[in-house]
């Protein structure tokens, strides 16, 4: 089989963001930012949002994890001990408020389950929060911009560009795959099961972001973890013949990854994960450097391939 990687054909079809788009990012927008203003004329009252101090004593002793600065509360919202958000009703700001409560007989910590304890209170702040109208407002003091129009064109641009870039790294990896689809190359068993144990490794992070585990998510599921490791066997096997494919187009035109284009993919990590160098410096080892090198390869490796092939483009709603 002849290993083609010049010359491919693909279609990029590229969708037009719509004024209907536009309008459900704006409301979108709308509700993720309320309006706050300060209250000032009354006391609190179910609903407000409040900014206190609080520290925790039981049988007269203040303990580990009960005291917080400026911490903010919606009254009501149910997110602290049962009976404490009531006592902080009709009250005024810099008002000294000691509220008393029953920890929970299964609370997790051990140590106060069951018991009372009193919260030293202050408010500081009464915040009450509504929804902006969507005109020049909203613009200025969420958007950044004069107009509500102004706005309105630069977030369409916005999502463009998003989605223009989307389309893009779709036609990428179309035509990468493409190309690996020609390419000979022979599987063994350890790269398999290396390969799938890839798969369920990433699988097992992303479950435990959730706060789930692979036995959950089976039982869940109604499949087993031999299961999961055979379905994962021919997207295991497409991998390795993808990375065979850059490996060969790597060597073939003699591509090399650039101190800069290392360093900027590093740059790139940190501003992804918010994150300095400096704090990246413990992760950087010769592992990590690996990777981040065929990452910047196969990232040359399908720009180039996508250079040379026959695009045609797509465009449509």
């Amino acid at each position: 089989m002849e290993f083609i990687y010049r010359g491919l054909k693909a279609n990029l079809e590229r969708h037009t963001v719509t004024g209907a788009e536009i309008d459900r990012q704006l409301q979108r927008l709308q509700q993720q930012n309320p309006r706050i203003a300060v209250v000032k004329d009354r006391p609190t009252q179910q609903g407000d949002e409040v900014v206190l101090d609080y520290a925790g004593y039981c049988n007269g002793v203040q303990f580990a994890g009960g005291t917080a600065q400026n911490q903010t509360l919606v009254l009501g919202s149910g997110s602290f001990i049962p009976g404490f958000e009531e006592q902080l009703l009709d009250k005024v700001p810099e008002e000294k408020v000691t509220v008393k409560v029953t920890f929970p007989e299964q609370y997790h910590a051990p140590e106060l389950a069951g018991k009372e304890a009193e919260f030293r209170c202050v408010i500081h702040e009464i915040r009450l929060k509504t929804n902006y109208e969507l005109d020049d407002v909203f613009a200025k003091e969420v958007g950044g911009c004069e107009t509500l129009e102004e706005m309105r064109q630069k977030l369409g641009e916005s999502l463009q560009a998003y989605s223009d870039e989307r389309g893009e790294m779709d036609l990428q990896d179309r035509l990468l795959h493409q190309a690996a689809a020609t390419v000979e190359v022979a599987i063994s068993e350890e790269e398999l099961k290396d390969a799938i144990d890839e798969q369920m490794n990433n699988l097992r992070a992303q479950l435990g972001q959730q706060g789930l585990s692979i036995e959950m998510y089976c039982q869940f599921m109604n499949t087993t973890e031999e299961q999961l490791r055979q379905d994962a066997k021919p997207s295991a096997e497409e991998s390795i013949r993808t990375r065979a494919a850059v490996e060969k187009i790597v060597e073939l035109e003699k591509l090399e990854a650039e101190d800069q284009e290392v360093a900027d993919a590093l740059n790139l990590i940190c501003r992804r994960n918010r994150m300095t160098m400096e704090q990246l410096k413990p992760y950087y080892n010769d592992e990590f450097r690996k990777a981040v090198i065929a990452s910047v390869l196969t990232s040359k490796v399908m720009k180039l391939i996508r250079d040379a092939a026959e695009v045609t483009v797509i465009t449509g709603k």
